[in-house]
This record gives structure tokens, sequence and C-alpha cells, in this order.
């Protein structure tokens, strides 16, 4: 079941046009990575979720249904160019974001309480903004983001500003919220970051949908037939007409490293049997593309 869905979305600004029939479906209880180069349309499609803009054709489904003006208070938006006021203290304005999102001031002072503890940020709360770090500042964010526990969370760029320790933490609260049920599109150049968190990906280039659908299997409609496999042995027998040797070298357990590519069709577990007919294997694995890598020719393919 698909918790948000766009569909057929166009939006035109004067002579540009944005976002050209975009579709995306996103499951229940996911993590789902919004995709794309500068410029693709990713900002103008989250913004069109969120009601800031309205599409020029196309329709926005939530729980199956049309979406409604109310659902805006199911949703936690993360944006890229963070919104906090820099004079105001940072737990009286953490409070008045709060209330705009429906809590009373004592249930979200309550709730911000146990976030900035959760975080070792107590001793902020009297702080103003502006005598915080980037990433200090970014923390508040997310917190206000989620303290209405919204059932759709949208990052755009979470982990921009915090070092490799605090991006870390913020991962862990992200996937701490799918655990417990709550739907995630999570936008980013971060290709790392995809891999490491998202179940599903759409990637958006040129203001369409070139590439969508469950990771894993994006990643295997892009792989090349290309293996890495370790014999114990000292010599590797060549079978040209099966596969090509792209590499080799000497690994450890008195093992051979090499790395092949399949020519003839064949299952893996066919290729496996004549490998195992000369050669003791130690290990047999297929070289699937990184994200970055399936990024980069999708990209490349749609120009």
């Amino acid at each position: 079941m698909y918790f948000l869905e766009t569909k057929e979305i166009v939006k035109q600004y004067a002579n540009h046009r944005a976002l050209n029939g975009v579709s995306i479906h996103v499951p229940c209880g996911k993590i789902f990575g919004l995709l794309g180069p500068n410029g693709a349309g990713k900002t103008t499609l989250i913004r069109i979720i969120n009601r800031i803009t309205a599409p020029d054709e196309g329709e926005v489904f939530m729980d199956g249904r049309l979406y409604r003006p109310s659902d805006i208070y199911r949703i936690g938006y993360l944006p890229e160019e963070r919104g906090l006021y820099r004079k105001m203290k940072v737990g009286e304005q953490a409070v008045y974001l709060a209330r705009l999102k429906g809590l009373p001031a004592a249930e979200a002072k309550r709730r911000l309480m146990r976030w900035f503890e959760k975080f070792g940020i107590v001793s902020w709360w009297n702080k103003k903004l502006e005598e915080l770090s980037k990433g200090m500042q970014q923390k508040i964010q997310f917190i206000v983001t989620v303290i209405h526990d919204p059932e759709l969370l949208i990052f755009d760029e979470p982990f921009s500003g915090f070092d490799p320790v605090n991006t870390e933490q913020l991962k862990r609260e992200i996937l701490e919220l799918k655990n417990a049920g709550r739907t995630i599109i999570f936008s980013t150049h971060n290709m790392a970051s995809v891999e490491e968190i998202c179940d599903d990906i759409a990637l958006i280039n040129k203001s369409e949908v070139v590439l969508s659908g469950n990771m894993d299997e994006v990643r295997n409609r892009f792989k090349s037939n290309t293996f890495n496999v370790s014999v114990i042995n000292d010599k590797f027998e060549p079978s040209p007409d099966i596969f090509t040797v792209l590499s080799e070298k000497a690994g450890s357990n008195h093992t051979l490293e090499i790395r092949i590519r399949k020519e003839k069709e064949m299952t893996n577990s066919e290729l496996l049997n004549v490998l195992t007919q000369k050669h003791e294997i130690f290990s047999f694995a297929e070289e699937l593309p990184s994200m970055n890598e399936v990024f980069l020719k999708a990209v490349c393919d749609a120009q």
C-alpha cells in the first residue's frame, strides 16, 4: 500500500517546466529516496506535497484518496534551507513552532524536553539560535520537524552541516522513526546515505522521473555480470567462451582473487558449477553497482 502518490504532476514557471508528468509512489512505513541532480525538480515536487505551491496539472493522493488541505498536519518537513529565527531563544521558538503544529504548550514543552535530553542539548534551551553552530541549529530544526509525531516525514538534505558523529546519530533517529511505522521521503545528493537507509527510490532528471523502484531491484537492473571469485589455487584457468578475466591478484589464506565478467547466458549457479569443476572456491559474489554508479549512468543515459 502507498502512503503517498503523485500522478502526472506538471509545474511550469514562465519559460521553465520544473516538473513534466512526474509520478512517484511512496510505500507505507518505508524510506523513499527522492534523488536527482541540482535543478531536476525535486524541491518543486516537495513544495507541492507540502502545499506550499500547487501543481498546474496532476494530482496528489494520500492513503489512496485525493490529498486534503487538513492532511498537511500529518506531515513533518525539514527543508534544505533552514527557517528558524536567529534572534529568538531556542526553547521559546521550539515551543512556538510546536504549537503551530497543534500541540498545547505544556505538551509541546514535555515532548521537546524529552528530545533535548535525548540529544544532550538541554543546556541550549535558553540560548539564542545565533549562538549555535550550523550543525547545532540543524538538530533543533530536526526536533521541531518531528515533534508533532507526523505520519509522513520529508527530509531535504538532512545531513548538511553535520560532522560524521552527528550524521550517524541522525541516521539512527531516522531509522528509529521508520521502525516506529513512519513513512519518510529522503532527498539527498549523498548516494552512500541512500544505500544505507533507503528502501525505494525515484530519480528525477530534467523534470521527469527517469528511474524508480525498490533500491535492490534498481541496482540489479544496472549490474554488469561481474563477479568476484576467490580460489584456493596458485593458478586460475580462464574460459574465454564463458567468462572474461578482468583482474587477478594474490589474496590472503593462500587464495587468488579474480574479477570476472560472465559472457555466456547462464545462471549464477551454472557459472559457479563451471568454476568448481576446476577450482576449489573460497568465495563467490556478484558485484552490484553502487547507487552513485547507478545515479551517474541513469543521468548520463537520459542526456
